[in-house]
């Protein structure tokens, strides 16, 4: 059993694999950590994934698996899974970020080792410039939505961390971002894992709160680990993308809080996104999606075509 298998997705953005590969094993070495790295190309053009071929295929630490279709970010880290060896620790991690601290992953793999309460934690997110940006989030509920973050925050502190500053030890969190997740692998496994119903959008605070929520297992930042993340590299946000993030929600609302909580939502989205439409008309298609219910078939997962292409 090894201690750390690696899971990076691709879509069409090759470069910032190659060099997050690279970044990781300049950053760890066998003797201290045994690792993987498996690379899962989610469908990418023949193109991408070729270039993909002729930079990781001679690297001993590098699994590279070819999907037919692009299963999303929880399929595509699911399928990285499914061919991983058996290990102690997934680490989920965004090709478009880049190492920061020498032996990282041992040190994450340290500090879950020593907390057993622990089954996911994170090293601080930092963009390209090595600025701070955000890591720890709250779950998604009615009074987050409505409410909130910043209203939340102030009114129940200790319940809601505040998102914009710095902390200075382990801190538990609600949830980290699925840029860089370190995942006790047994407690993920004995959970399913993520939720492939969710093509973008809540993987892993659904992920964090079902460990929470059936195992009792909690998630931590860990601040004096750090990394960089180019924010959004491979998916640019567009409206198609805000209707992904409200069918997610949606489903992530209904799943974890039931049928009161999700039309109560969906009524409040319908009232607010008609009057935003009169101002912004590309927000109709968003309109429309809601008024329909918000059904997860609407998802651009139920848009995605299988290529016989290799």
């Amino acid at each position: 059993m090894i201690d750390v298998s690696c899971i990076i997705i691709n879509y069409n953005t090759s470069d910032f694999t190659i060099a997050c590969v690279n970044s990781i094993i300049e950053f760890h070495h066998p003797s201290s950590l045994s690792y993987e790295i498996i690379v899962v190309d989610n469908d990418s053009p023949l193109e991408d994934f070729h270039k993909l071929q002729n930079a990781l295929s001679r690297n001993e630490f590098v699994k590279l698996i070819r999907s037919k279709q692009n299963t999303g970010f929880g399929g595509g880290n699911m399928l990285g899974v499914q061919h991983s060896k058996p290990c102690r620790y997934f680490a989920f991690i965004n090709n478009d970020t880049l190492q920061k601290d020498e032996s990282c992953l041992l040190k994450l793999k340290e500090f879950m080792d020593a907390n057993a309460e622990a089954a996911v934690c994170s090293p601080q997110m930092l963009d390209e410039n090595g600025n701070f940006r955000s890591t720890l989030d709250h779950f998604s509920s009615l009074q987050r939505e409505i409410l909130k973050r910043s209203v939340l925050e102030k009114l129940f502190p200790k319940t809601y961390l505040n998102r914009k500053i710095r902390y200075d030890k382990p801190t538990k969190v609600h949830y980290v971002q699925g840029s860089f997740m370190f995942v006790r692998a047994e407690d993920f496994n004995n959970i399913g894992g993520f939720d492939t119903n969710l093509f973008l959008y809540y993987e892993e605070s659904d992920l964090c709160r079902r460990l929470l929520m059936q195992a009792n297992k909690k998630t931590y930042l860990i601040p004096s680990l750090e990394y960089f993340h180019y924010k959004g590299a491979s998916t640019k946000y567009n409206i198609y993308k805000k209707i992904e993030q409200k069918l997610s929600l949606m489903y992530y609302i209904n799943k974890h809080y039931g049928w009161w909580a999700h039309k109560t939502l969906l009524i409040y989205f319908c009232i607010r996104y008609f009057f935003t439409s009169i101002v912004k008309p590309r927000y109709w298609k968003l309109f429309a999606v809601l008024l329909a219910g918000a059904p997860i078939h609407f998802s651009l997962k139920q848009k995605q075509k299988i290529h016989e292409d290799i």
